[in-house]
């Protein structure tokens, strides 16, 4: 019985053992990749030799980056503006104008050892674009005061003037007073050009000035009532200067002008008498010294 079971075991452990030899049998295999680095080392050794009329190409550079440059962008921008600026400007500019002045006129020379006097001055002006952004027409009107350079008072002093004259009717007047403060109305036509922040101008001008000298007429024949001889004369004259713009709307300007005063005369409406002779011919010259303010327009 016990060999029977022992056969019986030695049986299946063969029949499993050639059954297993039977099977297919699966491998796992590795692959492995060998790497080699080679790495170059160069050296750099002097070498000594003669150059025998080489030739080499003309070097070229090449920028690669562009750099900017701030400073310039900002100046083109502000070119930029102010052309866009001046070219909206096509419409009528407005300011007003104050200054000094010194003025010499020929006709007081008789009487007055000092040359020039001095004033004050304003006015206001309309001005426009012509032709160009940078040409302009300017139209200017005002008023100026001048203090006077001598005061001839013939109850006070003995004057040149003093002394009876007599009308064309041989009505009698005495001399009293005189003196050349008055005041001066102008209009002037300019042409201006501007360039970068000068504008040199030249123009032809209008002026109205009001002098007036006193004398004793006479009222039911005696001479008893102070009235007045006035000088109201229109006169025409040229006008050169310069603008020089500080500030986007502040100017400051030079001007010269000189007129021609042409049969001066000092009348009254009741008596027919002139001091001066006729066919007489004078001129005043003025340097004038004027801050400006461009109101709108800029």
């Amino acid at each position: 019985m016990i060999c029977r079971k022992i056969f019986f075991l030695f049986l299946v452990l063969y029949i499993g053992f050639f059954h297993a030899q039977r099977r297919k049998k699966v491998d796992t295999v590795y692959v492995y990749e060998k790497v080699v680095v080679y790495d170059t080392v160069y050296l750099l050794k002097p070498i000594r030799f003669k150059f025998n009329d080489l030739q080499f190409p003309e070097l070229k550079t090449e920028e690669k980056f562009f750099v900017r440059n701030i400073y310039k962008e900002e100046m083109e921008k502000e070119r930029a503006k102010n052309r866009i600026r001046k070219q909206k400007s096509k419409i009528f500019e407005f300011g007003i104008e104050g200054g000094l002045g010194l003025k010499n006129s020929g006709w007081t020379k008789a009487v007055s050892a000092q040359k020039a006097q001095f004033g004050e001055h304003a006015n206001i002006w309309l001005a426009k674009n012509i032709f160009s952004s940078q040409a302009f027409l300017m139209l200017c009107a005002g008023t100026a005061y001048w203090n006077s350079t001598f005061d001839l008072d013939a109850n006070r002093d003995d004057t040149i003037l003093n002394g009876f004259y007599f009308t064309k009717d041989s009505q009698p007047l005495l001399f009293q007073k005189f003196n050349n403060k008055h005041f001066e109305y102008f209009l002037q036509l300019k042409f201006l050009y501007e360039w970068k922040n000068i504008r040199p101008f030249a123009g032809i001008l209008i002026n109205h000035n009001t002098y007036q000298m006193q004398f004793l007429v006479p009222e039911n024949t005696i001479l008893s009532k102070l009235d007045d001889f006035k000088n109201n004369q229109t006169n025409f004259g040229f006008a050169l200067g310069v603008q020089y713009r500080f500030l986007r709307k502040f100017y400051l300007s030079l001007e010269y002008q000189q007129y021609h005063m042409k049969n001066v005369s000092l009348k009254n409406s009741t008596f027919n008498f002139d001091i001066f002779e006729t066919n007489n011919t004078f001129a005043e010259r003025k340097i004038n010294f004027g801050i400006s303010y461009a109101i709108s327009g800029r």
